[in-house]
């Protein structure tokens, strides 16, 4: 039986086609930028592509002669996706993951820290991958926040294709130097408890390090377009913000992990990974 959560973001992520326009709530909003207010966001493209969101009442699309449909599923999978979630109250998290005994690890890191490219080598080892770039969180379980799974397609670089001795699949977009690629070990298509925060960090060591106190929380106050969309949603409640932060924060263990960005590296972060996050995990 799917969750609740799970159903929601199906029934509001359904899409038609149609006209979107250029406002939202008599604000105007130029090409290339999006807005959102109250249980409403927009989104326009360069090029005549747009998309209008309206709490309860889904997705509209409108295409242009110039639009493509590679585009259209880019930003329908990642701003609109994220901006439906925050209205409807769940939180998005920029993090790849993957999921080990009925839980969820993710991995969180500034786009280029190389999230998708470590939980893809994670599913070289025999991990399921959970999601890529984006993941959906549930918290109207305090003290439990409840992980959806999101997007089964991995985005990785040439040289992270080139690392891990994979092959790619077709190009994420023209103008975008990177691949989908599939999961070497399968995935997990239902919700799962998270475990594990983990925050990718550059240094000459390989290890982990506990994130205690303060910064617990001050790690959530993320700059990447998630964290932005979900504290819009959240506006006109700002303390609402700050809880769900402060709960996530006090609930969940979170870890920083360190290593050198060195491709002749890359394998023995993986086994740190292996042997101190999951207990040196073989596939049965």
């Amino acid at each position: 039986m799917a969750h609740p959560a799970v159903d929601l973001m199906r029934a509001e992520m359904r899409v038609r086609y149609g006209k979107v326009g250029s406002e939202l709530d008599g604000v105007h909003v130029p090409a290339g930028q999006h807005y959102l207010r109250g249980d409403s966001f927009l989104l326009r493209q360069a090029g005549g592509l747009g998309f209008s969101y309206s709490r309860g009442g889904g997705i509209t699309i409108e295409r242009s002669s110039q639009s493509s449909p590679i585009d259209e599923q880019l930003h329908l999978n990642g701003t609109v996706y994220c901006a439906v979630a925050a209205i409807n109250g769940l939180y998005p998290l920029h993090a790849s993951a993957v999921a080990w005994r009925d839980e969820v690890y993710a991995f969180s890191g500034p786009s280029g820290a190389g999230k998708s490219t470590l939980v893809t080598a994670l599913a070289q080892r025999g991990l399921k991958l959970f999601c890529d770039d984006t993941l959906l969180l549930d918290l109207s379980n305090p003290g439990r926040p409840l992980a959806l799974p999101g997007h089964k397609r991995l985005k990785l670089t040439p040289q992270a294709l080139d690392l891990l001795a994979m092959p790619g699949e077709d190009k994420v977009a023209p103008e975008i130097d990177k691949f989908y690629a599939a999961s070497p070990s399968g995935t997990v298509d239902h919700p799962q408890p998270l475990a594990r925060l983990v925050f990718l960090e550059t240094g000459e060591q390989i290890g982990l390090r506990a994130v205690t106190g303060g910064q617990r929380l001050a790690r959530l106050n993320d700059e990447h377009y998630t964290a932005h969309l979900f504290t819009l949603a959240k506006s006109s409640a700002a303390q609402d913000v700050f809880e769900q932060r402060a709960a996530l924060a006090r609930s969940v263990a979170m870890t920083e992990f360190v290593r050198p960005i060195d491709p002749l590296q890359f394998a023995q972060g993986v086994d740190c990974l292996i042997g101190e996050l999951f207990e040196g995990f073989a596939p049965q």
